[in-house]
């Protein structure tokens, strides 16, 4: 199996995905933090992680939480029929009248750097189940002062939540990595009055403290040697992907470009509430899980059923999502 990621491809996808980041970055009626839906509380056990190797790097993915949501239709496939959405799920034996969302950190161990990516729910979503991201790095063997950097795929508050604790970062000795048309954005006081204003305040609280250790990056940008940032996006303004490579190894971290493992691959044109942009959340799921399809590489999707690993194929119009079972572990 190829694990190792083609240069062309990436350069490809990088030119595809260019001139997004100088595009205007227009706001619909459903942008808001994808945390902000009440929903019924899914018990898990606290500490539940998933531990692989990507060539000489750790990889350690953490479950921050799981929720149960009410009427998929309503935020899946919301150009489409109630019913095409229930036939769906019922062609994949799930029920049609709930569905789980995960919330899935990944920690990074490069030998010199331990990364984080996406924080989950933090203190905030304890009261609903989630917020178990401290407990997942205790139970990898961590503790979160060695974290060293923190890399936030985009700012929702299912990925910056973690971010403080009691009013103080979280990782005291971490720097933070993110994008900046994603952080302008959500800073931005033309939130406030707008769908957009409870992400608003969510970025003033827990992103904003941390702004002046804080480096931007963009389409191609490095975190460290083997690391590096792509555009993907429509989910939201500044919404990144992440390429890993190791020893001719390669894994992608998905981030948000899908929300359901059939929902948003299966139907990767289906509109999906959570999405900002739809039109352009829809191009970059398409060209991130092509390249993720046509590479036969692993990737790790925040919102996948955990561990949240995993490899696509391509079927009919989308994909389909395939666990990983032994595959690390031979």
């Amino acid at each position: 199996m190829t694990t190792s990621i083609p240069l062309s491809r990436r350069a490809l996808f990088g030119a595809a995905t260019a001139g997004a980041l100088a595009a205007p970055f227009v706001m619909n009626r459903a942008a808001f933090a994808q945390s902000e839906p009440k929903a019924e509380t899914m018990k898990i056990p606290e500490g539940r992680t998933s531990s692989f190797k990507i060539g000489n790097f750790g990889i350690t993915v953490i479950s921050d939480g799981l929720r149960i949501g009410e009427k998929p239709q309503e935020t899946f496939g919301t150009n489409q029929t109630p019913q095409a959405v229930a036939d769906l799920l019922t062609a994949n034996f799930l029920p049609t009248d709930k569905f789980v969302n995960g919330f899935s950190p990944t920690l990074i161990d490069t030998g010199s750097e331990v990364i984080l990516f996406d924080t989950g729910m933090g203190e905030g979503g304890r009261a609903a189940g989630a917020g178990h991201l401290m407990e997942g790095i205790a139970a990898a063997g961590y503790t979160s002062d060695q974290v060293s950097i923190v890399v936030l795929t985009h700012m929702h508050g299912d990925h910056i939540g973690g971010l403080m604790e009691g009013g103080a970062p979280a990782f005291k000795n971490a720097r933070y990595v993110a994008n900046q048309t994603e952080f302008d954005f959500w800073k931005d006081e033309a939130r406030v009055g707008t769908p957009a204003e409870g992400g608003h305040q969510g970025v003033l609280k827990n992103v904003v403290p941390l702004a002046e250790k804080m480096t931007f990056i963009g389409d191609g940008g490095e975190v460290v040697p083997g690391i590096t940032g792509m555009a993907a996006f429509g989910h939201s303004p500044g919404h990144m992907i992440f390429t890993v490579e190791s020893d001719g190894k390669g894994l992608v971290l998905t981030a948000d470009s899908a929300n359901h493992f059939v929902l948003s691959l299966q139907r990767p044109d289906w509109e999906v509430r959570f999405d900002m942009d739809k039109a352009k959340a829809a191009a970059s799921r398409k060209k991130v899980f092509d390249m993720v399809a046509t590479d036969r590489l692993p990737f790790v999707g925040y919102h996948m059923p955990f561990p949240s690993v995993g490899f696509i194929e391509k079927l009919e119009q989308g994909y389909r999502f395939v666990p990983e079972t032994y595959q690390f572990e031979i």
